[in-house]
């Protein structure tokens, strides 16, 4: 057999790219095409293949190195110089024993092939440790008579560095290991025994693994897909996601993982900062994977998307709460999911500016107080909320540049030539949002009948789904809750929502002395890719006038 010094490749141009991972050891027999090691550029990672079959012999490079093209990675022991030494060999013919050399003493005669199917013992050897003398065994994750998988890990290692997985070099039982934890260990260090069988046929299994990572490739495609189904936006996820990847990028050297484990989360694009490990302290196991992929299939099946994460943010860390004290988990309801998952893409699509204004409605507040008999004459409750309704309804008609929404395809403005206003209610099974129509249209009285009905359905869990669509802007009161301000969160694909506050007696001057009025205190968050400041400001100012004075919502 020939050595052969195995070199980087083109890489694009990239120069001093790091080493994030080797994927062979020395003494592994490799095959052609197969990852040998993985680098990393500030845009991209890459895998480095063997350019043939063959055994290595030795190792140049260490993780967190520098390569660039044409940079010594491996010396590799051909195969195909092997056999192509055997075929010249054979065509040569047998030559008179006369002439054969005698074998040396001190030259180890070469073992015979395999024949396929038979059983043989190989020696399991400690793999090169990037320069460390001496490692400390922290886990057995194999023990005697267990059935193991090529790049199965077998026992792990740590340095006062780092901690690293070793695996099986092949398919076999373990049958013995020479090494117990604590023991230190060497490169080279003969740590156990495998009993292994030559391959019949390694192209069947190989297309069955092949067939199953498709698979689950394909279900985790359609999970992120459905996952993160696009909203009316004009800024590209993709482009927000690499972007934030480039201000932050978790760093996955720190993952407690496995090679095989790294090999399964490159292949199904899954980010290992995101899975929780269960195996031994932590790490990550395959099924650990495979759970993450078969949990955001789940969550698309049903409609709900993870909110935890978007847009390329870092997930917020899990925590053990039963380390502080007693807990008791409590399951969300539907509606809390959902109301959860949209609140996380409107908040995370939507670039929010809020305004503020207070309205005076002592005026108001007298002629509603002075029209309560006849209102329970007529079968309602005469409350704040129909005002605020007519008034916003009056407002989107005067200010139209407020009753729109953008259309999906990023280059259109709907300008929506009806007027429905959302009510944002406090239910028993979460926040929901029954709609009025044609507010614009009907009078105070109606407006409070309709909107008394659907907030009763709203707490009773009767709304239809048509009941909470097509809005074209939210008002969300806290009323006596109390509060001088709050921010609300635009009710996508509405551009705007108005947070309403406990109104309170404030002095204000009215030219010649401070006398007392009643402040209703007012919010309105819009979507800044729709409406301008100078739109919020004429809305505003028309909307509190119409509160200020009543007269004005008949004319």
């Amino acid at each position: 057999m020939s050595k052969l010094t195995v070199t980087v490749p083109d890489i694009g141009g990239a120069e001093n790219v790091e080493i994030i991972e080797i994927n062979v050891a020395v003494g592994d027999s490799v095959n052609a095409d197969q990852d040998l090691l993985v680098l990393e550029t500030d845009k991209a990672t890459m895998e480095i293949p063997c350019p043939q079959a063959g055994k290595i012999l030795s190792l140049l490079v260490k993780v967190g190195d520098k390569v660039s093209e044409g940079s010594a990675i491996l010396e590799l022991e051909s195969a195909d110089s092997a056999l192509s030494a055997d075929a010249d060999q054979n065509r040569a013919g047998a030559a008179p024993a006369a002439k054969e050399p005698a074998p040396s003493a001190d030259i180890k005669a070469a073992e015979p092939e395999p024949v396929a199917g038979e059983e043989r013992l190989i020696d399991l050897v400690v793999p090169d440790l990037g320069g460390a003398s001496e490692v400390t065994v922290i886990e057995l994750c194999a023990q005697p008579g267990d059935s193991l998988n090529a790049d199965d890990s077998l026992i792990v290692l740590e340095s006062d560095k780092a901690s690293m997985d070793i695996p099986s070099p092949q398919a076999g039982t373990l049958k013995e290991l020479l090494i117990n934890v604590g023991d230190k260990v060497k490169e080279g260090q003969v740590y156990g025994r495998l009993l292994t069988q030559a391959r019949v046929d390694s192209a069947a299994p190989a297309q069955q693994a092949l067939a199953q990572q498709t698979a689950v490739q394909a279900a985790s495609d359609k999970a992120l897909e459905q996952a993160s189904e696009p909203t009316v936006t004009a800024v590209s996820a993709a482009a927000v996601s690499e972007t934030t990847n480039r201000m932050e990028k978790p760093d996955i050297h720190n993952v407690y993982a496995g090679p095989s484990s790294r090999r399964l989360a490159r292949q199904l694009g899954v980010d290992l900062t995101r899975v929780n490990g269960t195996g031994d302290r932590g790490r990550i196991t395959k099924d650990d994977i495979r759970d993450y992929v078969k949990t955001l299939v789940k969550q698309a099946e049903n409609g709900v998307a993870t909110v935890t994460s978007g847009s390329g943010i870092p997930a917020v860390p899990a925590v053990d709460f039963a380390q502080f004290g007693e807990i008791e988990l409590q399951p969300m309801s539907k509606i809390k999911k959902v109301t959860a998952a949209n609140m996380s893409r409107n908040w995370l699509n939507v670039p929010h500016v809020t305004q503020f204004d207070e309205a005076d409605i002592t005026d108001l507040d007298a002629f509603r107080a002075s029209m309560k008999a006849e209102a329970e004459k007529q079968g309602v409750k005469l409350t704040p909320l129909p005002f605020l309704i007519k008034a916003a309804a009056s407002a989107l008609r005067l200010e139209p540049s407020f009753n729109v929404s953008l259309h999906h395809d990023g280059e259109h403005m709907v300008q929506k030539h009806y007027v429905h206003i959302g009510i944002a209610c406090d239910t028993p099974n979460g926040l929901m949002v029954p709609v009025l129509r044609d507010a614009d249209k009907k009078g105070i009285y109606q407006i409070a009948r309709e909107a008394s009905e659907l907030i009763e359905k709203a707490r009773n869990g009767k709304l239809k789904p048509n009941e909470m669509q097509g809005g074209c802007f939210t008002i969300s009161s806290l009323g006596a809750m109390g509060g001088t301000g709050f921010t609300p969160i635009v009710n996508a694909p509405e551009v705007a929502i108005m947070g309403v506050s406990k109104a309170q007696i404030k002095p204000q001057w009215n030219g010649k002395e401070f006398v007392p009025r009643n402040m209703l205190p007012l919010a309105v968050s819009y979507d800044h890719r729709a409406i301008n400041g100078a739109d919020c400001g004429r809305f505003f100012t028309t909307l509190v006038a119409l509160l200020s004075d009543v007269r004005r919502l008949v004319l």
